[in-house]
């Protein structure tokens, strides 16, 4: 059976990596790809976002089953171009991922299904919300409407940074037309976490909480970026929250998607701020998130393959999907100066040649220069440690970290910090 995953990230490398061990030995391909995928697939130089580049290529060679990674293709409608063209593909629609490529109809659509969230209004003139924002409490929460690459997220805590968040979204145009509309939230104090869950547009079936680290620094301080790491099982997703998630929000927003017109179909990711035991919706994700994905495909039982395939062929009830019982860590090593600027091309010094069985090294931006592998993004490596418990996977993934550097390398040194009480 022929593979193609899409995407070139560390969820890209967790998720093909998850597919080698399939028992049906998969023969896999990336697009476009990384240094560390390269090793367990054929990457092929096509852009995610190059919809009509990788049909093609899955004509052509004759793909069986396209998976899709990242956000940006399932805006644009991948899915919905494969299915017209009869081909298997993993994902929702153009119209389902909706839920995260607009926020403002993702909070239409949990009003429409009574989901817990944060209270929100919506503009697209930078006067009238500014207006508005006089009159709002402090902090409060600026959200550029479409897909900002996990940046579009202001938290303000005086109205001067809420003022020029503003100005910087819809007047300046940092996020691009992403921006041209704003949410402006009420600020949920909270404990962040995140549930994704499989769906077939019709059963749910939940994954493990996990609980990923958005600030740079350690003890969440400094600028927001799309991950510094992520733990999985989060303890604060207790049996109880996760099955009430799944009751109150997941099925929930699977059903009237149904009603809407747009099944939903895929990975629904919810990310919730949970307030004294009550769980609110902050957002949600129509994929997989990263680097949750590091940490919660490690736990998967049954085999991935099984799962997406009961997915796409609308059979997910039939299928029992079993999670291991232990526990995953993953540290994101990132380049200096991230989520700023900064600079790409530094070789990287102590990649593991073999990898243990507790421990993995999961590419995000790096790239193969002669023999020697080199940086090339913001996050550079996802450094992955499992173990009986959090304790364990945390010690094993710092194990690893602290043996691989690179010029300008960051990372942070308390992941799992509020599971644990304690730095690593």
């Amino acid at each position: 059976m022929k593979i193609l995953v899409v995407g070139s990230g560390g969820r890209e490398h967790a998720m093909v990596w998850k597919l080698a061990q399939s028992p049906r030995v998969p023969e896999l391909y990336c697009a476009p790809g990384n240094a560390g995928i390269e090793s367990m697939a054929t990457c092929v130089e096509i852009k995610a976002d190059d919809v009509a580049g990788l049909q093609d290529f899955v004509v052509t060679e004759k793909i069986d089953l396209t998976v899709v990674g990242p956000e940006a293709p399932l805006a644009l409608g991948i899915v919905d171009e494969f299915r017209k063209a009869k081909l298997k593909i993993f994902g929702p629609t153009k119209a389902a991922a909706r839920l995260e490529a607009s926020k403002i109809f993702s909070k239409n659509v949990m009003a429409q299904a009574n989901i817990p969230t944060a209270r929100a209004q919506s503009f697209d003139k930078a006067a009238d919300a500014l207006a508005y924002l006089d009159r709002h409490e402090l902090p409060v929460v600026i959200k550029a409407d479409g897909l900002a690459q996990g940046k579009g997220v202001i938290i303000a805590t005086t109205r001067e940074q809420a003022r020029q968040a503003i100005l910087d979204s819809m007047e300046k145009a940092v996020f691009g037309q992403a921006g041209k509309q704003v949410l402006i939230e009420q600020f949920l104090d909270g404990e962040e976490l995140t549930l994704m869950a499989f769906t077939d547009g019709k059963t749910v079936a939940a994954m493990l909480p996990a609980q990923d680290h958005k600030r740079v620094g350690d003890g969440d301080t400094g600028l927001n970026t799309g991950g510094m790491g992520a733990y999985c099982p989060a303890p604060l997703g207790t049996p109880a929250l996760r099955e009430q998630v799944a009751r109150e929000v997941l099925q929930p927003i699977v059903d009237i998607m149904v009603r809407l017109g747009s099944p939903f179909q895929g990975v629904l990711y919810a990310g919730l701020m949970v307030v004294k035991g009550t769980p609110y919706v902050l957002e949600f994700n129509a994929r997989m998130g990263d680097p949750e994905t590091q940490v919660v495909l490690p736990l998967l039982k049954t085999d991935f393959l099984e799962v997406i395939e009961a997915v796409v062929e609308h059979r997910l009830d039939q299928l029992a999907v079993e999670w291991h019982r232990a526990a995953a860590v993953c540290v994101v090593m990132t380049s200096g100066g991230y989520p700023g600027s900064y600079r790409t091309g530094k070789p990287i010094q102590g990649l593991p040649s073999v990898m243990t069985g507790s421990a993995t090294v999961f590419h995000a931006g790096t790239a193969r220069r002669g023999n020697a592998i080199v940086t090339a993004g913001g996050r550079v490596l996802g450094i992955l440690g499992r173990g009986n418990t959090l304790a364990d996977a945390q010690r094993e993934a710092y194990r690893v970290v602290r043996s691989i550097s690179f010029d300008g390398c960051h990372f942070r040194t308390d992941i799992a910090h509020r599971a644990l009480g304690a730095q690593a």
